[in-house]
């Protein structure tokens, strides 16, 4: 017997005064359309509150995918890579390098003792400021000299360096930024395919340390096939 009945036939055996006011009767029918709406309601709630969260993550996470301080060096970083590259240079890979590097935090420093934007160590500083007059004041924590060393070592790395096309030649060249380029041609020396590097010569381990040889071998890959692609408005990059 259906629950609405049952307790229907259990007031109406008690008192007069109690079968003189009964309770409200609600059809079964009626109940398990107001269940279905409440149930319709409580799912419509939900799936708004969800979007919400979405929303609001997806615009965080995309708020932060391009560091708000990236903004202010963007016409630097432009200015100092087509003075090196020429106007096609590819700013977009350059972005995603200093991304890659430091974040656009101009303080940074690493436990090692790479410094600013770029992460030039002490050493490498000192080198490209007495090759480049350009760069002879050594301030890697000043962002200019930051990004132009960036740019030009990233070209003097290139210019040194044969593969199959500019997308792997950069990768290379990545791979040098972040290990030595005496390392990228002994990776080429042992390869079977010299002129690729993602995926390729660059996971080939020439000596290193194994946790020296993943972080090289990432370096240029999540460069370029990552962090490339938040900075396509800024320029062409060099696997694009």
């Amino acid at each position: 017997m259906p629950r609405n009945a049952q307790w229907w036939d259990r007031r109406s055996s008690a008192s007069p005064i109690l079968r003189a006011t009964p309770t409200r009767y609600t059809p079964p029918r009626a109940s398990l359309l107001r269940d279905l709406g409440r149930f319709v309601l409580i799912l419509l709630g939900s799936v708004v509150v969800l979007g919400g969260m979405l929303a609001c993550c997806g615009t965080t996470a995309h708020a932060q995918a391009v560091p708000r301080e990236a903004l202010q060096h963007r016409a630097t970083l432009k200015r100092e890579a087509q003075r090196v590259w020429g106007l096609d240079a590819p700013v977009a890979t350059f972005a995603a390098q200093v991304h890659q590097e430091s974040r656009w935090r101009v303080d940074a420093r690493s436990p090692v003792g790479a410094l600013g934007l770029a992460q030039f160590m002490p050493s490498t500083a000192s080198w490209i400021g007495g090759v480049y007059p350009s760069l002879g004041e050594r301030a890697p924590l000043n962002p200019t000299w930051a990004l132009r060393g960036l740019v030009t070592y990233d070209k003097w790395l290139f210019d040194r360096i044969k593969a199959d096309n500019e997308c792997e030649r950069m990768a290379f060249a990545l791979s040098a930024y972040n290990g030595g380029l005496g390392w990228v041609y002994k990776r080429q020396q042992r390869s079977e395919q010299p002129g690729i590097c993602m995926g390729a010569t660059c996971a080939i381990n020439p000596g290193v340390h194994p946790a020296s040889q993943r972080e090289n071998a990432h370096y240029p890959v999540v460069i370029l096939r990552q962090h490339e692609q938040l900075y396509r408005a800024w320029g062409r990059g060099s696997c694009q």
